[in-house]
């Protein structure tokens, strides 16, 4: 009877590097798009007196346009284990300190009066909590990153694993 060969689990293999630990993104809230579509309906008011048409349109250009600058600066947080990634700007994880999440009042002071003028930002209007990471390389003048989020906790939870 010939034996039959069982394939061997495949060895589970340690993350790598680029395995993304958390992601998120900082969309614009629904109330921004209201406001964007309101914006762009002072195109059919500044040109409804010659054509109402001229004004359809140029209310439909605005929004599109604004709507295209909405999405394009739209940042973006990743963690992997070896890289923070928040915006455009990028720092190894072995520069990272302590994190520590702010909501509500304690956010505003954070973006407000506690604020150091050398930090990093990458802070939305719409997003009330932020991430205070300290950054711990000498050569660097910025004393820590301030970043809004909408999931302080999850991004804690990633920044410490």
């Amino acid at each position: 009877m010939p034996e039959s060969s069982a394939a061997a689990p495949a060895p589970k293999s340690a993350p790598s590097d680029s395995t993304v630990l958390y992601a998120e993104k900082l969309w614009p809230n629904f109330w921004i798009w209201l406001v964007s579509a309101g914006l762009s309906s002072a195109g059919i008011l500044m040109l409804a007196p010659i054509s109402i048409w001229a004004g359809i349109t140029a209310a439909i250009v605005l929004f599109v346009v604004i709507s295209v600058l909405l999405v394009l600066s739209t940042p973006s947080i990743t963690v992997t284990k070896t890289t923070l990634k928040v915006g455009r700007a990028t720092i190894e994880r072995g520069f990272l300190g302590k994190a520590t999440a702010f909501r509500g009042k304690e956010a505003t002071a954070e973006r407000g009066t506690r604020l150091n003028g050398l930090a990093f930002l990458c802070i939305r209007g719409w997003v009330d909590p932020v991430v205070r990471i300290e950054i711990e390389d000498p050569s660097d003048r910025t004393p820590y990153w301030l970043t809004s989020t909408r999931h302080p906790e999850q991004l804690l939870a990633a920044l410490n694993s």
